[in-house]
């Protein structure tokens, strides 16, 4: 039966070293997580060159060759790195690199997380800083790298959950192995071979972050300090030299000339140390403080001289010799300056500015070491991506969401960044001239200056056509309080202002004629009064079960119902009639003449019309 694990798909999936997948289309995405393309593989390199280097074949009479050179060499080669690493010029350089390598940007993060998923960039980002928490791991993680040439880093896989936990190993104990199956040659597998035992790990286990920088160290990556080696071990035998020699030969000498007189030859010797044991006495160094004590002489008898004379007026005398002067300093900034070349940091990054003439070199030489860092990111960005891939895949992801993302670690350099832009700024400005002058067209500034292709410009065009429509539309919205997009005009333009005063049709009016061709539908959201403009549905809402909503005694049940053809009128004439006499409400006369008027109950009677003579 077999095996369906999540295991054994992951094996699969990094079978070849290169995960393969179409992102829409006919494109594809490729993910070379064992950089396969860079350097190859055991098949075509040659299985693991750097033990053939540096192995020699053992034969014990049966044939069988050891690799017990191979482990020798490759530990020497870590502990001269391990040396190197208490020298304070190397340990700095080392610092600097991860320090560069994992600085925050603008927004402090460390690594940036570019998808088209939401979903996927969340879960990336709980994997890169809740998970593995490189804000603070990343730092060792490329300090290794660069002392090692090699970080090896055990992921910790569970099923539904992908990349839960890492563990650094350590690079003596791991072994790469590539090219063993003949069955499978881009097979590749981890072996530790620690204290604890022997352990196998396959391909998708053990992220190998390694500087690939020189085809002789595969199947491993390259030290960074590797190039100034030979060189720390001549400055450094120059350093000891030169503190030898400033100890032991650079205090002045004493000659004491005495005078032995007549004594016998034999005797010359005891009483030559007679005298040497009155004047000289060894110093006393105290284990505890490390202090000589002072009431001894703090002459010692090495750096003095002691020559019998004899007959004459010579007598006594001392005499002093001088120390000898020590001229290896420029040996020592020669070797010093070489190894500084190696590693390939500024002088004035380590604290020796003394060489750096003003901005402009020193802005060189971080542009020359940002470039140096952008390569090690990569690397490390590689690694990552591996990590970001199994993670994914654990949780189920397939297809183009599985390559479909982009890692980034920030640009150590502003300096960089800002010859970047200038680069820009005067592509731009030329463009910008030959554009005034209308030397040449749009077509060649895109392709000439540019460098876009045919369908890269059409499309830049296009978004540039679409941007001026969304600062229009923007601009609308502030100033009028009007978005075109819904209402389909605009308001406040001058073209709106000239044609204010025309009417549809006339000429030099662009005013619709009739109705428009696309209305705006009623009760939609593109409709100025939205879809319940007269509140139709806040009306049901008043109309539940259970209430008891306000009801109106209105004849027909509606306020606009008509009434009986029988009773037409009959209210409204009712109340301009009367059986009986009104009542005097008003009267006014305009003469002292009493007029009798005949009230015969309506207030239309014609006999309630006062005369106009009057």
């Amino acid at each position: 039966m077999a095996d369906k694990s999540v295991f054994s798909r992951l094996r699969k999936l990094f079978s070849s070293n290169v995960v393969v997948r179409n992102v829409g289309g006919k494109r594809l995405k490729v993910r070379d997580t064992s950089r396969l393309q860079s350097v190859g593989n055991s098949v075509s390199m040659g299985v693991d060159r750097f033990s053939k280097l540096r192995k020699t074949n053992v034969n014990f009479g049966y044939g069988t060759p050891t690799m017990q050179n191979f482990s020798y060499n490759k530990n020497e080669l870590y502990t001269d790195y391990e040396s190197m690493d208490t020298d304070a010029i190397i340990s700095s350089a080392l610092d600097i690199y991860a320090d560069e390598s994992t600085m925050k940007n603008e927004f402090d993060q460390v690594l940036t997380i570019s998808c088209q998923n939401e979903n996927v960039q969340k879960i990336l980002h709980n994997l890169f800083y809740d998970i593995l928490n490189i804000e603070f791991n990343l730092w060792p993680w490329l300090r290794n790298m660069c002392k090692y040439g090699d970080s090896f880093l055990k992921l910790d896989i569970a099923e539904g959950y992908g990349v839960v936990n890492v563990v650094p190993l350590s690079s003596y104990e791991m072994t790469r192995e590539e090219g063993e199956d003949p069955n499978d040659p881009y097979l590749v597998k981890f072996k530790q071979d620690g204290g604890g035992g022997q352990f196998e790990y396959q391909n998708f286990e053990i992220a190998h972050f390694r500087l690939l920088s020189d085809s002789n160290f595969l199947p491993y990556g390259k030290s960074m300090v590797e190039p100034a080696r030979k060189t720390w071990k001549q400055l450094t035998m120059m350093e000891d030299a030169m503190m030898t020699h400033r100890i032991m030969r650079a205090p002045e000498k004493r000659i004491f000339k005495i005078d032995v007189g007549n004594i016998p030859p034999n005797e010359v010797d005891t009483y030559m140390q007679a005298i040497i044991d009155k004047m000289k006495k060894v110093p006393y160094v105290d284990q505890t403080t490390g202090e000589y004590n002072l009431k001894f002489n703090m002459q010692n008898m090495m750096e003095d001289f002691y020559l019998p004379t004899r007959g004459g007026e010579s007598g006594t005398g001392i005499e002093s010799v001088s120390g000898l002067d020590f001229n290896a300093i420029d040996d020592i900034e020669y070797l010093r300056n070489k190894m500084m070349s190696a590693l390939r940091v500024p002088k004035a990054f380590l604290g020796y500015d003394e060489q750096v003439e003003g901005k402009a070199t020193l802005a060189a030489e971080d542009i020359r070491f940002a470039r140096t860092i952008e390569r090690l990111q990569r690397i490390a960005v590689s690694e990552l991506t591996k990590i970001a891939i199994v993670h994914l895949y654990t949780q189920g992801f397939k297809d183009e969401d599985l390559v479909d993302f982009e890692l980034s670690l920030t640009t150590p350099s502003t300096v960089y960044e800002q010859e970047k832009i200038a680069i820009w700024q005067e592509k731009i400005r030329l463009a910008t001239d030959i554009q005034s002058s209308k030397l040449l067209s749009d077509e060649w500034i895109y392709e000439n200056i540019m460098n876009m292709g045919d369908s890269a410009w059409k499309k830049e065009r296009e978004n540039v056509i679409g941007d001026i429509k969304l600062k229009f539309r923007q601009s609308q919205i502030e100033q009028e309080g009007n978005d075109p997009a819904k209402t389909l005009r605009s308001f406040g333009t001058p073209h709106d202002l000239a044609t204010a005063g025309q009417q549809p049709g006339e000429e030099g009016s662009d005013a619709p004629v009739g109705r428009p061709d696309i209305g705006l539908k009623y009760k939609s959201t593109e409709h100025p009064g939205g879809q319940d403009p007269i509140g139709d549905k806040d009306m049901h809402k008043t109309f539940t079960k259970g209430k008891q909503p306000l009801k109106h005694n209105f004849r027909g049940n509606s306020p606009l119902a008509r009434e009986d053809k029988r009773v037409k009128y009959k209210n409204v004439l009712k109340s301009l009639r009367s059986t009986g006499k009104t009542k005097s409400v008003l009267k006014e006369t305009l003469t002292d003449k009493k007029k009798v008027y005949n009230d015969k109950g309506s207030l239309l009677d014609e006999g309630n019309i006062i005369d106009g003579s009057i």
